[in-house]
């Protein structure tokens, strides 16, 4: 009988060891972390240790996830609070760059908006051309990524140079009016494999606030 007709015999029969209980202690098998032998029933109280290390180990990191996740929720929940009681549109943008300046810890935000009636003389209303409005217009969803070569990038104005990472919003859905455009001076903050259903939400609430104000 060959190794794996004995594994087979076993697996067939699951009461084998019930049947022969000595067996576990009668037989040696090598130490996972040592070369000396150790009984049968030994090397399974190793292997379910480990089990349950790795399986601590899972769970602490659904774990952390879940506080980061509920640490996020918390500030779009706030930032939500603070849209609905802008009282115009200047507010509503003032209260969007604080928010995602202090609860986000995003250092360069710009803000676009167009085809609706924004004061010429706001750095909202700055002219966009064709181009960077068909680029979103073809986003669909949240884009994140290195900021070379994104032509949004001059948005951001003295700091420009800095910005190494960008999220770029559209606001809209059946129609994109505006772009939300977030910089960052580390290169990995915002990366292309980046989850975005926050960035999303936030640019719901954006482009709802904006719509009601405009």
């Amino acid at each position: 009988m060959n190794a794996e007709e004995i594994a087979r015999f076993l697996r067939s029969h699951p009461q084998f060891f019930d049947q022969h209980p000595e067996l576990l202690e009668a037989i040696l098998v090598p130490h996972p972390y040592g070369g000396r032998a150790i009984p049968l029933a030994e090397r399974q109280a190793v292997a379910l240790r480990d089990k349950a290390r790795l399986l601590e180990g899972r769970l602490g990191e659904l774990i952390k996830f879940g506080e980061e996740n509920d640490a996020i929720s918390e500030k779009v929940h706030r930032l939500a609070v603070a849209l609905v009681g802008a009282r115009d549109f200047p507010a509503l943008a003032h209260s969007l760059y604080f928010h995602l300046r202090e609860d986000f810890a995003v250092p360069h935000v710009a803000l676009r908006v167009w085809g609706k009636a924004v004061p010429a003389d706001f750095t909202e209303a700055e002219a966009v051309d064709d181009a960077q409005r068909q680029l979103a217009a073809a986003m669909g969803a949240p884009q994140c990524g290195p900021a070379a070569a994104s032509p949004f990038i001059p948005w951001f104005r003295e700091a420009a140079e800095h910005v190494r990472s960008v999220a770029l919003v559209p606001l809209g859905e059946s129609v994109v009016f505006g772009l939300l455009a977030l910089g960052s001076e580390d290169p990995q903050r915002f990366f292309p494999e980046m989850g975005t259903l926050y960035l999303r939400r936030i640019g719901e609430l954006c482009a709802a606030g904006v719509s009601a104000r405009l």
